[in-house]
């Protein structure tokens, strides 16, 4: 890690998620280990239509079920996801394991299948970041509280300063979070899903207009890392200083 010298306090960790199975729950958690290839069993799994046809986004995803996000994913062995068994808990309180065709079948009326990639299946990048100014300050704008696991963060950061949207000025610089130094590449792109409350399921189609009107579509940030290390809630986060 930089010295002191280096580095300016930015916020502290406020929550921690990962998503076993893309567009399905998160799971919660209070620590995680952090790779190449994002938290540990994050996105490990994802679902194909059984009757698609292969394109540049295959995958069967909250933007054709709305209430995807109420499937919830855990491992055997939380600590070993990579090499445990995986179960999903459907609403009605059935548990099923991942690769069920009852599963695809309950999801999808043609049926889907589901894949797994051990490097995680990612839209852009590994890490998504996003702090809860921002999302208040959203919420400001189209008139609701909004719940942070709309937006489907890998790391939520209580920044120190109250302005929001403050993490776009991060963009090509180093976050240093626990042990993990974190490049954030890129304004996050938003589409449809953050319409989506994930407790309900109803859609909110002002909140992706509002983005797009006053954020040019974007909203938190991706990231990758640049030196894996673990991560807590509560966590400092730090901005390395440019040079």
């Amino acid at each position: 890690m930089s010295e002191d010298s280096n580095v300016i306090s930015v916020g502290r960790v406020a929550g921690l998620w990962r998503y076993p199975v893309k567009s399905m729950g998160g799971e919660v958690l209070s620590e995680t280990e952090i790779s190449w290839h994002g938290l540990l069993g994050d996105r490990r799994w994802a679902l194909i239509r059984n009757d698609s046809v292969r394109n540049g986004f295959p995958w069967f995803t909250l933007r054709q079920r709305n209430n995807m996000s109420q499937y919830v994913p855990s491992f055997s062995d939380p600590c070993k996801p990579d090499t445990s068994k995986t179960v999903v808990k459907t609403p009605s309180g059935d548990i099923l394991d991942v690769d069920d065709p009852a599963l695809g079948l309950e999801l999808c009326s043609g049926g889907a299948r589901i894949i797994k990639q051990s490097r995680g299946i990612f839209d852009t990048f590994p890490l998504s970041l996003i702090t809860t100014q921002t999302i208040t300050g959203l919420g400001e704008i189209v008139g609701d509280e909004l719940d942070a696991l709309r937006f489907r963060p890998n790391i939520l950061v209580e920044a120190d300063d109250d302005a929001p949207f403050q993490e776009d000025t991060w963009v090509g610089r180093v976050l240093e979070i626990g042990e993990l130094r974190m490049r954030v590449d890129q304004r996050d792109d938003r589409c449809v899903v953050i319409t989506i409350d994930p407790v309900t399921a109803e859609r909110s189609p002002a909140i992706l207009r509002a983005v797009k009107d006053k954020r040019q579509g974007c909203l938190g940030v991706y990231g990758t890392a640049v030196e894996p290390g673990r991560v807590s809630v509560n966590d400092k986060v730090r901005l390395e200083v440019l040079a």
